[in-house]
């Protein structure tokens, strides 16, 4: 097929074009895989959840990217901090995508994240970045302290915006405002939760969406990151930090498998034997390394999630489903003999998949491809806030001695 000829007669709006499966291909997502120098130990995936026993994730379909449009999105990214995520979720990989732009309030930060992105404009603020007519979209790699207020800032300028996690910190109240405002602007709004695209986690979605598991009965999720001290964060916002201020990664493996929520919440905190997480020593005034939530879920099912700073052991996410058909245990066991495909969706040829297990490069293309449609990206607002604000209700039900409480629910009908 001749690449050119091709784009020139298609509509990017037809999803169909996104992901096409061929046969007769020789580039295949294992080959992918290899050529990139990349296998499963490569990207980090869990030892449960997904290993190399699971038969259920298919390694040698042959999945074709092919780009939807010749269009090029014109991003800034905007935060180099200790985590990096300006440059390493790979923006400057995507051939959808060019780079315009970057900040960074720290020059040589800016000047690091310039470098690496190829790109020579550099601006010291956001503010200043947000200037620029001729950016269409923005990813916010900022302080999670800072993602509401600059979520607000680029979307009353216009563009479309990606963000990293969690979608708000610890208030209800943004959560609302930022809601009212993403829908009345008719832009894009995506957050970068990694869990999504893992491998394991993605396979739970296409099962449960084709009634693999029929209704799920418990779902569990854990986001271990064990350290003595905390990361380097600006203005010390990690220091601290209640567990469930950041719960996304291990919500995703009931909201993002199902697309449902949580709808009330009983969550016990065990205090830290790790002095900066003392009431005295953070700015949350939060005595909590450890906290484990139990959820009620929309459908009737309950889920335990869990998010600790302060236990040693190994550290990363992962989660397992069990429901009425079918459950997920390093592989799927079930009533449903004829399961969908697993794969996740293709990408474009030399594109690193990244870290987080590999969801990186779909995360982005998620985004851009969201973009190009005119459509609402898988995790958009309403999937955004269920991963994020039953953390923050689950903390005041740790702080409460595990009193039970509702959570609010979006919905963009």
């Amino acid at each position: 097929m001749n690449i050119d000829n091709y784009l020139e007669n298609i509509d990017p709006n037809d999803k169909n074009h996104a992901n096409i499966v061929n046969k007769t291909s020789s580039y295949t997502r294992r080959s992918f895989i290899h050529s990139s120098g990349l296998g499963l130990m490569a990207i980090g995936l869990p030892q449960f959840g997904c290993s190399n026993k699971n038969k259920t994730i298919e390694k040698s379909t042959e999945n074709i990217w092919l780009p939807i449009s010749k269009k090029k999105i014109r991003l800034g990214i905007v935060g180099n901090g200790a985590s990096k995520f300006g440059i390493q979720f790979g923006f400057q990989n995507h051939p959808n995508i060019e780079i315009v732009a970057v900040s960074d309030l720290f020059p040589e930060r800016c000047l690091e994240m310039a470098k690496a992105c190829k790109c020579s404009n550099t601006y010291s603020s956001l503010e200043e970045l947000l200037k620029d007519r001729s950016i269409d979209a923005v990813f916010l790699a900022t302080d999670a302290a800072s993602h509401f207020r600059h979520s607000i800032d680029v979307l009353n300028h216009g563009k479309h915006l990606a963000v990293a996690v969690p979608a708000v910190l610890g208030s209800l109240e943004d959560a609302e405002i930022l809601f009212a405002k993403v829908k009345s602007s008719g832009l894009t709004y995506m957050m970068f939760e990694t869990s999504i695209f893992r491998e394991d986690l993605y396979s739970m979605r296409q099962i449960y969406q084709a009634g693999g598991f029929g209704k799920l009965i418990y779902s569990e999720g854990e986001y271990f990151h064990y350290g003595t001290k905390s990361i380097s964060s600006y203005n010390n916002w990690r220091v601290g930090l209640p567990p469930q201020f950041y719960p996304t990664h291990s919500n995703a493996y009931y909201v993002g498998v199902t697309d449902n929520t949580f709808t009330e919440v009983s969550c016990l905190g065990v205090p830290s034997l790790n002095d900066e997480i003392k009431s005295t020593n953070n700015i949350y005034k939060n005595p909590f390394g450890t906290e484990i939530a139990l959820f009620k879920t929309s459908e009737g099912g309950s889920a335990r999630m869990a998010v600790s700073w302060d236990t040693p052991g190994d550290s990363g996410e992962r989660g397992r489903v069990r429901g009425q058909k079918g459950s997920f245990y390093e592989k799927y066991d079930g009533f449903e003999k004829s399961l969908p495909s697993l794969l996740r969706p293709a990408l474009p040829p030399n594109m690193p998949l990244g870290s987080h297990g590999g969801s990186h490069a779909n995360l982005i293309e998620e985004f851009i491809n969201s973009i190009l449609q005119n459509r609402k990206p898988l995790i958009d607002i309403a999937m955004a806030l269920n991963l994020t604000v039953p953390g923050i209700v689950a903390h005041q039900s740790a702080m409460k001695n595990g009193e039970l409480l509702k959570i609010p629910q979006y919905k963009i009908a």
